[in-house]
């Protein structure tokens, strides 16, 4: 399993609805209204790193009122939760 985190800023205005909007994108997982330098601070999910283009470059950076994205790719997940999650789910297959 690929994680990016990814900085959303936005259309002030519009927050809430492009945050949901970008929630109802397939391979992201979770969406935060952040305080500090951006608006939205997304998670990413896929299998491959190829999905991440499909996922963060044709669909979350064109939903309307997305300004720009910053994209960081998870290297390691230290949270045990996250982990136990993960296996859970039979991704550590």
């Amino acid at each position: 399993m690929i994680t990016a985190i990814v900085l959303v800023d936005t259309d002030p205005a519009r927050i809430p609805e492009i945050a949901a909007d970008v929630a109802e994108i397939p391979g992201v997982s979770e969406v935060y209204s952040v305080t500090g330098e951006v608006d939205l601070v997304a998670v990413v999910r896929v299998r491959r790193h190829e999905e991440l283009a499909d996922v963060i470059a044709d669909r979350l950076s064109k939903v309307e009122g997305v300004r720009r994205t910053q994209t960081y790719i998870a290297f390691r997940a230290y949270s045990q939760h996250d982990l136990e999650e993960a296996f859970d789910l039979g991704l550590g297959d």
